[in-house]
């Protein structure tokens, strides 16, 4: 069956403002219908690496929180910790960038809440027994919440092509194990030419996964005097990351997922995860805005590729994903952007990462039920 797919362009008027638009999307979008009286509504978005300035700006965050409270929710603003280390690696950071780039109180109306808590690991297991994973692993205040509403900025992406509302909550709501356990099927691995053997990582591995050896004949070093290095167990280590974070040099690496249409699987799974028990209250807003050519994860952002377009609702989150996509690929591209001089290019994702499939992650998503790449666009 296709989902319906809302849509309001970025025109306004004096009677008409882009903030009564957005809170109008979300209640067409049957916003009402996925909130319980006094019950708790995580709004999921990305809050913004210190530096990037394409996230959703949160003055256009309010209308939705405006539209949950007159619903009867009790709405809080969420996000996880990232896996690699930056400003956003433990609920501090997090929220002083959070903070930093807007997100306060007395512009969003809503409290903030890192879902996987102070160190990325406050989570729930959730069965989901599909391909990749058994159980997956999400951030508890998404998994405690009584309904879910993503607000993504559709933007392409290094590894999935793009983001939108499968990115945003199948990577945007797994702890930090669960981000991990996406990205790769190994442990971390030690740079040799930062590890200075200090045994800050073997404090913070509750595995014993961590052990001081002595460095290879040969091997690279930060300076001559040192003599030990780290090595990680691969049956022991469990894949938390807590040592990538806790390694003050920088010297423990993620190994990054090589296999991309794997990772975009895995990706979804965890979308499956994230919405267990809530597939009939969840709710899914895209703004096609600044759409950037790489993650807001980024301490900057690049020249959007194509002009603003506008922003959608559902609750098909397929649906949402697949029609941005067709909304973005359907814009003639800015000769500002990285796509100048590249002539005429219908598929502007392809376009920019040429080796990615991006269409992967809908028809996974598409063959796990979750919504559908068919879809009606009403405009709003």
């Amino acid at each position: 069956m296709a989902g319906t797919v809302y849509f309001t362009s970025l025109r306004a008027k004096y009677d008409n403002s882009l903030l009564t638009k957005i809170k109008r999307l979300a209640q067409a979008a049957g916003l009402e219908n996925i909130i319980r009286e006094k019950g708790l509504a995580a709004i999921k978005i990305h809050f913004g690496e210190r530096g990037n300035t394409a996230f959703i700006r949160p003055l256009l965050v309010r209308p939705v929180v405006d539209a949950i409270v007159e619903a009867g929710g009790r709405p809080f603003i969420t996000d996880s910790g990232t896996l690699y280390p930056g400003s956003r690696g433990n609920s501090v950071d997090h929220l002083n960038t959070a903070i930093l780039n807007g997100f306060a109180y007395a512009v969003v109306g809503a409290p903030l809440v890192i879902a996987d808590g102070i160190d990325g690991r406050d989570e729930v297991a959730v069965q989901v027994n599909l391909k990749h994973f058994k159980e997956v692993f999400i951030g508890s205040a998404i998994v405690r919440a009584d309904s879910l509403v993503s607000l993504a900025h559709f933007k392409l992406h290094e590894a999935a092509g793009f983001g939108g509302a499968i990115k945003n909550i199948g990577m945007g709501t797994a702890s930090r194990k669960g981000k991990m356990s996406q990205h790769s099927d190994v442990a971390p691995e030690i740079v040799l030419r930062k590890c200075i053997g200090c045994g800050v990582c073997i404090e913070q591995c509750a595995q014993g996964a961590m052990v001081l050896v002595e460095r290879p004949a040969g091997a690279p070093a930060p300076k001559a005097s040192v003599t030990k290095v780290m090595r990680i167990d691969q049956e022991l280590c469990a894949g938390c990351a807590r040592c990538i974070h806790a390694c003050p040099q920088g010297a423990v690496s993620i190994n990054w997922e090589k296999d991309l249409p794997k990772f975009m699987e895995k990706m979804v799974e965890y979308t499956a995860g994230a919405l267990r028990g809530k597939q009939n209250r969840s709710l899914f807003i895209n703004f096609l805005t600044q759409i950037s050519p790489a993650c807001d994860c980024y301490p900057f952002s690049d020249a959007p590729i194509v002009g603003d377009i506008g922003i959608t609702a559902s609750t098909d989150p397929v649906a949402i994903d697949q029609a941005c996509a067709d909304l973005v690929n359907s814009q003639p591209h800015l000769e500002s952007s990285c796509l100048k001089g590249v002539g005429e290019c219908p598929d502007k994702i392809r376009a920019v990462y040429p080796h990615i499939d991006w269409e992967r992650q809908l028809n996974y998503a598409s063959e796990l039920e979750i919504g559908s790449r068919e879809y009606e666009l009403v405009e709003i």
